[in-house]
């Protein structure tokens, strides 16, 4: 709803327009920035839905974005609640719709009520989106409507009127693939070491260490709508085999190899950088497309797998110690082992260290093959990524990662996913159309060794 408090100022609106209807698009280099706060956010939606002309509808776009980026947070708030409240489907025009289809005299009764049915909203960000800067504006528009979600769950509707919408602008159609190097832009660079979610970069030689060698490579998915802000980016190392620890990969007084030299390539780090694009997918086969390129530069490569973080493994763990109808027993061995997690510095501790692996890694398989979401996926977020893209499980990784980082979220453990060309469609088709999980032998071998577990006792 409008704000009580404010007046929409009708003079702004008319002279607005008219100004619009005589000089078109050249207002938008003049428009005056120092008004716009002072305009009511709903009623300049309206407005903007009220508009047929092309000009006049990207100038008062551009109104509205400016006006949102400049007010505070809590008009901001107010607009968002808005979206739900007043810019959903025009009930009338529904309630008419669905009486034609009833009739049944109207052949195009059934495209009408779909056009009805649609929220206002989809049409007003539509609009948005035509102005310049409009795409990364409704990116930030939606992240900070998530940051909302949770006290305000009328804004679910908005949040899937978004998600809607952004599915079909950032599908895999409109995402450009290009290699990021040393010599990339500063203002791209900048954004890789900010945007890095994986494996933080320290600073320019730590990034330079990522992208300068020989042996590195780094590419990034791009939008045409964000040229400067790449979508998803993934780090490349090559090396002589597959690595089963990520510390030598970073290590800054590493010896680079040739390129020619290197039989395998490893992503070790795939960060997705846009929060309003949280939960939109761009689409699969995204790392099949880095492959294809790798193996046209580097006809050498053989083996492309990835090193990958298990976020979600340590806190599964927790929960499945707690709980009484966890697969792992309160007593015996294993759970003992498992204690051993609790105590600073474990890592560093070979006989700590021995007694642990067995009783995590076949836990940690467990958790891959069998941990499952509400919806029937696995439950760890880099595998249904991974996965979805028709990648295999391939081995899991014991003290992969050592920082604290990687003990807190997955008591050290990594895992590579190994992307074989022949096999990629096949993976992808059985995950998409069963929820199968692509896993080699030995990781079922894993699980299936053993704990003094209930899991043993059931079988």
């Amino acid at each position: 709803m409008a704000n009580p408090g404010r007046e929409v100022a009708p003079s702004f609106f008319s002279d607005l327009i008219d100004t619009l209807t005589e000089r078109g698009r050249a207002l938008l280099g003049r428009l005056d920035r120092s008004a716009i706060p002072q305009v009511d956010l709903t009623a300049l939606g309206e407005l903007l839905l009220s508009r047929r002309g092309e000009a006049s509808g990207v100038a008062l776009a551009q109104a509205l974005i400016a006006s949102y980026k400049a007010a505070s947070e809590k008009e901001r708030l107010t607009f968002l609640r808005s979206l739900a409240e007043r810019f959903g489907p025009d009930r009338a025009r529904v309630e008419a719709a669905i009486e034609a289809f009833h009739d049944g005299t109207d052949p195009d009764a059934i495209s009408l009520l779909h056009t009805a049915a649609e929220p206002r909203r989809q049409e007003l960000f539509r609009r948005l989106n035509l102005a310049s800067g409009g795409t990364s504006a409704l990116i930030r528009m939606r992240e900070e409507l998530l940051s909302h979600l949770r006290s305000h769950p009328e804004l679910r509707a908005v949040d899937a009127d978004f998600t809607h919408l952004f599915s079909s602008w950032f599908n895999r159609g409109f995402l450009v693939l290009r290699r990021i190097d040393w010599s990339t832009p500063a203002v791209i660079l900048e954004k890789i070491i900010r945007y890095e979610a994986v494996h933080e970069i320290q600073n320019w030689d730590d990034l330079r260490n990522r992208l300068a060698p020989e042996d590195r490579r780094c590419y990034g998915f791009f939008h045409p709508q964000l040229v400067d802000e790449p979508l998803i980016f993934v780090e490349v190392a090559l090396t002589e085999d597959i690595p089963g620890s990520v510390a030598p990969l970073l290590d800054l007084e590493r010896t680079p190899i040739p390129a020619s030299a290197a039989t395998t390539a490893v992503f070790y780090s795939i960060s997705n950088t846009q929060q309003g694009l949280g939960g939109v997918s761009f689409g699969n086969f995204l790392i099949k497309q880095v492959v294809e390129n790798l193996k046209s530069e580097l006809p050498n490569l053989k083996t492309f797998v990835t090193l990958s973080p298990v976020p979600g493994f340590a806190g599964w763990l927790a929960r499945e110690r707690e709980s009484e109808s966890s697969i792992i027993l309160s007593e015996g061995p294993d759970a003992e082992a498992l204690a051993l997690l609790d105590e600073p510095g474990w890592h560093q501790d070979p006989a700590k260290t021995e007694r642990i692996r067995t009783v995590l890694l076949t836990l940690a398989a467990h958790y891959f093959l069998k941990a499952k979401t509400s919806y029937g996926r696995p439950a760890d977020p880099v595998a249904r990524f991974h996965l979805g893209n028709g990648a295999r499980l391939e081995r899991l990784n014991f003290l992969g990662d050592v920082s604290p980082k990687g003990l807190r979220q997955a008591h050290s453990l990594m895992v590579n996913y190994l992307y074989a060309l022949d096999e990629i469609e096949a993976n992808h088709e059985a995950y998409a159309e069963k929820g199968a999980v692509a896993a080699s032998s030995a990781v079922r071998k894993l699980m299936r060794s053993g704990l003094t577990s209930k899991e043993r006792v059931k079988s």
